[in-house]
């Protein structure tokens, strides 16, 4: 199991609205708009980081009033 946390930029006033969006997507555990240099933080497993990409690029990225993500894997130090 992969897990990652996306970081996401939206347009003016969409943070809310994306974030209920990608809360529906298959593989999201959470997702919260947030203040800061991002508009909503998300929380996200797949099987793979192929899964997760494909997740991130097919689905996430596709969602009306984004305009930039950041994917960030977990990883065990």
């Amino acid at each position: 199991m992969v897990r990652a946390y996306v970081l996401i930029q939206t347009e003016v006033g969409k943070a809310a609205s994306v974030a209920s969006k990608v809360a529906e997507i298959s593989g999201v555990v959470r997702a919260e708009d947030v203040t800061g240099p991002y508009d909503v933080i998300v929380q996200a497993e797949a099987d793979s980081v192929d899964e997760l990409g494909r997740m991130v690029v097919s689905k996430v990225q596709l969602i009306e009033g984004i305009t930039r993500t950041l994917t960030c894997p977990v990883v065990k130090l």
